[in-house]
C-alpha cells in the first residue's frame, strides 16, 4: 500500500512506516537486513504519522482524520499497550527525551499524551492513554504542522511550527509561552 508516514528508530536499525487505504498496516523494517520484522494492524483508513520512543520499545501511530485513534505499540510483542481518540486532524508526533510523554500536533491541536510505563508494562490489556491539551491562548486557531520535543538543556520545551509561519515554544506546563514569526 501507499506509504504515508515513516520514522527511524533512534539507533537507526529500524524504520517504521504507516500506510493508507483499507486496513492499513504499521510496518517495522530492519534497515540492514531489508526485511519486515513487524506488521501492526489496528487503523482502519490510514496512518497520518508514526514515531519510535527514544528507547525504541514503543511506536506511536496516529490514524487519519476518519480513524481518529492514537495507538502506542509494544511493537516487538505486536500489542497496543495504550490508545485513545483524537478529535481533530493530526499531522505530526514527537516523543519526549525521557519517554514519559509524546506530543501530537494538527489542526487547532497540540496534545501532550502521558505514558505510564509501569502500567503499560504489567497490564495485558490496552490502557487508556491520558491526554492533556496544550494551552494555546491567542494562537488556538492555528494549524500546527509539525512538532519536536526538546533535547538536552531544552528537554522541558516542545517546539511547533504553524502553517502561518510561527515557531512556537511550549514550556514544561504545556503553556505556549514564546513564539516568533519566521518571515
Amino acid at each position: 500500500k501507499t506509504i504515508t508516514a515513516l520514522a527511524f528508530s533512534p539507533d537507526g536499525k529500524y524504520l517504521v512506516t504507516g500506510e493508507s487505504g483499507h486496513m492499513p498496516a504499521v510496518r517495522v523494517w530492519d534497515v540492514a537486513e531489508r526485511t519486515q520484522v513487524a506488521e501492526l494492524q489496528e487503523h482502519k483508513y490510514g496512518v497520518a504519522c508514526v514515531a519510535f520512543s527514544p528507547s525504541s520499545k514503543y511506536i506511536v501511530s496516529v490514524g487519519y482524520q476518519h480513524d481518529m485513534i492514537v495507538n502506542v505499540w509494544s511493537w516487538k510483542k505486536n500489542v497496543v499497550v495504550a490508545a485513545n481518540k483524537v478529535s481533530s486532524k493530526v499531522t505530526a508526533v514527537s516523543f519526549s527525551e525521557d519517554c514519559s510523554y509524546f506530543v501530537t500536533a494538527g489542526n487547532r491541536h497540540i496534545k501532550f499524551w502521558y505514558l505510564n510505563d509501569s502500567k503499560t508494562s504489567k497490564v495485558n490489556a490496552t490502557v487508556p492513554l491520558l491526554g492533556r491539551s496544550g494551552l494555546l491562548g491567542e494562537l488556538r486557531n492555528n494549524f500546527f504542522m509539525d512538532v519536536a520535543c526538546g533535547r538536552g538543556k531544552k528537554a522541558d520545551s516542545t517546539f511547533c511550527i504553524t502553517s502561518s509561519g510561527l515557531l512556537c515554544e511550549f514550556n514544561e506546563k504545556r503553556l505556549l509561552d514564546k513564539w516568533v514569526e519566521l518571515r
